[in-house]
């Protein structure tokens, strides 16, 4: 088997049609190598490990240049209400449910495009293919008025780490991104129902709040009745999360040495430049133009995101990043692909999952979407196949609610307890863990803790829940206080009557759904949304008069296209 990078068009007379070769839809990647053969083949010193390598850091090229320009097309949907005018009440939802694009990472492209825009010198060297993403977003908050040539400067010719540590010093020592960490305890029958109780009054108090925001209320709680300094109890730090600053900075030494030694990997080939896909976003007529070139994008994204994914996981599992000189894979992905080390590593693990798992692959090559089947990669691949029908009937938000219930009833029958929690909120949790053990006067374990932490918010706010509930209450707690618009995200504080008492409706249960105050006050009675039909499994969502799909195969029933949330 041989691994070939496609090579770039040298024949094209111009740069715009060289560049459009360079951005054209990849070969398919071969069929996968066992973890042996990997092995083998990098330690054997072969050619189709290089290649791959290589092959790697071009498709990471490429895929910078797609998302810079999907970036600017994300930006410009923001603008007025063309959201609104597609059925989705931010661009988190919409990313995920209609490009597959997860929020955060969706976030995080457009915000970097509307930092680009009053910078014209970092814009042009990203758009260009000058300077990497991931060095552009490094150097965004710094890169300003006079300082900016100098900072597109040291983006062309440095590698991130030494932009990082420059830009930290040129803010004055400003804190790095939140990192997430897990949370994982057992728990007893008797005292996971303790934790449950507390968990659904927290959720009641903080309507469509997930584990962690429930988590951090009930550890503020405590800590307001029981404050106690940190190490009170003589434990020191708990876990493993705070010890990171100790290991970032022996990680960064540990970098840099590797970067002097190496000359920035001078020995590797670089990969061609590729600029990013000229589009005049602000010369198309509105939002189905954007939309419609943001899928075209999108899915040529998509196509070389599946040959990024297979030499990723090849790279990550042969150990060829440390071959090629690298601290760890987290740096291979900074310094030589150009792109977030987290993107990166979550490809690579959902490619591993598709070696794995027949059913995966063939859900993948029957079209769907990259978010839904990182959520399908959760699953035991005995289960895979029976989700796959589900998954094409369901949006994006929809299946990670269903995965999730079906992670929770695993979890009781395992006695565990499992989240994952950003870094700020196990730090606190962590900091009521050592209040419980001051106050129980013992080294408790961490289950045991969480136990007295959700045991007194129990106590402090059951009698103020109330059990009887408004109208408008049981109708969002029947719909799990989310805005019932498929693909939607966001809380429920509304109950829209689907047929207006004006006209006739009533106030019974089915004609009545839960929304979040956008996609009622903007969307519905704004013009752009309507439903129709029965509550809560019978509603028709149209925008503009055509059905609203909102990334979910439509199903049609009784001649009627009937949008499955």
């Amino acid at each position: 088997m041989e691994l070939t990078p496609r090579p770039l068009s040298t024949a094209a007379p111009t740069r715009r049609a060289a560049n459009a070769a360079a951005l054209a839809v990849p070969p398919a990647p071969p069929e996968p190598w066992a973890p042996a053969e990997l092995r083998a083949l990098v330690h054997a010193g072969e050619n189709d490990s290089d290649a791959c390598e290589r092959l790697l850091a071009q498709a990471a090229r490429v895929q910078g240049a797609l998302e810079a320009a999907v970036g600017d097309g994300l930006a410009a949907l923001c603008l007025g209400d063309r959201l609104a005018s597609l059925g989705f009440s931010c661009l988190g939802d919409y990313a995920r449910e209609a490009l597959g694009i997860g929020e955060r990472k969706a976030q995080a492209m457009a915000q970097l495009a509307r930092d680009l825009r009053s910078r014209p010198v970092l814009r042009q060297a990203v758009v260009a293919g000058e300077v990497r993403v991931r060095a552009a977003q490094t150097v965004v908050p710094v890169a300003t008025g006079d300082a900016e040539p100098g900072w597109v400067g040291r983006a062309r010719r440095e590698t991130v780490r030494a932009l990082e540590r420059a830009v930290r010093e040129a803010r004055g020592g400003a804190a790095d991104p939140e990192e997430w960490v897990r949370l994982r305890v057992a728990l007893s029958p008797s005292d996971r129902a303790i934790v449950d109780e507390a968990l659904e009054i927290a959720g009641r108090l903080l309507p469509a709040s997930r584990r962690p925001q429930r988590l951090e209320a009930m550890a503020q709680e405590y800590l307001g009745a029981f404050p106690v300094e940190a190490g009170d109890d003589g434990a020191g730090r708990a876990g493993a999360a705070f010890r990171a600053d100790d290991a970032r900075a022996r990680r960064e030494h540990r970098e840099a040495r590797l970067e002097e030694e190496t000359e920035g990997w001078s020995f590797l080939e670089r990969p061609a430049g590729v600029s990013a896909p000229e589009v005049l976003w602000d010369e198309l007529g509105g939002a189905d133009e954007i939309d419609a070139e943001l899928r075209g994008l999108a899915a040529k994204r998509d196509a070389w995101d599946a040959l990024l994914g297979y030499c990723a996981y090849a790279v990550r599992r042969s150990g060829l990043w440390r071959v090629a000189g690298f601290d760890s894979f987290e740096q291979h992905c900074k310094e030589r692909l150009g792109l977030a080390a987290r993107t990166v590593e979550q490809r690579a693990a959902l490619e591993k999952r598709l070696w794995q798992s027949a059913a995966l692959r063939e859900a993948r090559d029957r079209g769907l979407s990259y978010e839904k089947l990182r959520q399908l990669a959760r699953l035991p691949d005995a289960e895979i196949a029976g989700w796959v029908p589900r998954a094409r009937t369901l949006t994006c938000i929809a299946l990670r609610d269903a995965v999730d219930e079906r992670d929770e009833a695993q979890m009781r029958a395992a006695r565990k307890l499992r989240a994952r929690v950003p870094e700020r909120v196990a730090e606190l949790l962590a900091a009521a863990f050592r209040a419980v053990r001051a106050v129980e006067g013992c080294l408790l374990p961490d289950g045991a803790c969480l136990v007295r932490v959700a045991g007194h918010f129990v106590e402090t706010w059951r009698p103020h829940v109330k059990r009887s509930a408004t109208r408008g209450q049981r109708i969002r707690a029947r719909d799990r206080g989310r805005c019932q618009v498929p693909g939607c995200s966001r809380a429920a504080v509304h109950a829209h009557h689907v047929d207006a008492r004006a006209h006739g409706g009533g106030d019974h249960e089915a004609n009545l759904v839960g929304l979040c105050a956008f996609h009622h006050l903007r969307a519905i009675h704004g013009g752009y949304m309507r439903v129709r039909g029965a509550a809560p499994d019978a509603l028709v969502w149209t925008v503009r008069g055509r059905p609203f799909r909102a990334g979910a195969e439509v199903a049609e029933e009784g001649g009627l296209l009937t949008q499955v949330a």
